[in-house]
């Protein structure tokens, strides 16, 4: 096998539905859930952040960032994929842009855009994330990109 760990079939099912969980704890701010799967030393591997998000807290950080310039948010979850310790999520994001979305202001404009979502779970928490989301579709939807 790839993987250097053997993973039983109940733990990878466990995976997968803590990574479909993670969205609605993140669309909703729910901390408890985040601070009981989100691994203190947790990192998103994304490079189109102005900032690094690490554990529980830098996803509630996010959150607020995101939470804030978007509304009606809709994470609707369309595949999953598990094997090992890994996930695979693909998804909508759906919303309004109701906020500043960094320095630029609300327009009121809905976006729906598909996101990828890869997952590393480690002891029963999610110890890595590496998204994939269309920013260019997200921003050209907006009205920031013509």
């Amino acid at each position: 096998m790839k993987d250097a760990v053997m993973t039983d079939q109940a733990t990878i099912e466990a995976n997968r539905q803590r990574a479909k969980d993670y969205f609605k704890a993140f669309a909703t701010k729910d901390a408890d859930w985040l601070n009981a799967n989100v691994a203190p030393t947790y990192v998103r591997r994304d490079t189109t952040l102005p900032f690094e998000v690490v554990g529980p807290e830098g996803v509630l950080e996010l959150g607020d960032l995101l939470l804030g310039a978007f509304s009606e948010i809709e994470l609707d979850i369309q595949d999953t994929v598990a094997e090992g310790d890994k996930v695979l999520v693909r998804l909508q994001f759906r919303g309004v842009h109701s906020g500043a979305f960094g320095d630029y202001q609300a327009t009121g404009k809905r976006f729906d855009v598909p996101v990828l979502d890869l997952f590393r779970m480690e002891d029963g928490k999610i110890a890595e994330q590496w998204p994939a989301i269309d920013n260019v579709g997200l921003q050209t939807q907006i009205g920031m990109l013509g």
